[in-house]
C-alpha cells in the first residue's frame, strides 16, 4: 500500500500492514578456556589420541599440545562457552587410564578458566 492510501475496511475491520518485529542482536557468550594439567602418568600417544578423538584436532596439532603441557605443565585445548567448556572438561575426565602405563591411575586432569 502506498504510503499515500489509507487503510481499506476489509468486512468491517482496517486492514493495515503488520507491525514490524525489531531483530534483538544475540549476545554474544564469554569465552572460556579448557585447560589441560600436565602429569607423570600418561603418554604422548594417549593425549594425543585424547585431544584428536575430544576435540577434533589434527595429529599435528595434538602433538604440539601435548608437548606444550610436556614442557609447560598446561596447555588451552579449546576454548568455547562455559557449558560446553564443562563438557570437554569432563570427557577428559571420563577418558579414562593410560594403559600404556601400568601405574596409571585415572584419567588427566584439567580446569575451565575464563578467557578474558
Amino acid at each position: 500500500m502506498a504510503e499515500t492510501e489509507k487503510p481499506r475496511a476489509v468486512e468491517g475491520k482496517v486492514k493495515t500492514k503488520p507491525a514490524r518485529k525489531r531483530r534483538r542482536k544475540s549476545k554474544k557468550l564469554p569465552p572460556f578456556n579448557v585447560v589441560l594439567i600436565d602429569d607423570n602418568d600418561h603418554t604422548y600417544e594417549y593425549v594425543i589420541e585424547m585431544l584428536r578423538s575430544l576435540f577434533g584436532h589434527s595429529e599435528e596439532q595434538a602433538y604440539k599440545m601435548a608437548k606444550e603441557v610436556d614442557d609447560g605443565g598446561r596447555v588451552i585445548v579449546f576454548t568455547t562457552h562455559r557449558e560446553l567448556a564443562e563438557l570437554k572438561r569432563d570427557q577428559i575426565h571420563a577418558w579414562g587410564t593410560d594403559w600404556r602405563i601400568a601405574s596409571c591411575r585415572g584419567s588427566m586432569t584439567a580446569t575451565v578458566e575464563s578467557a578474558n
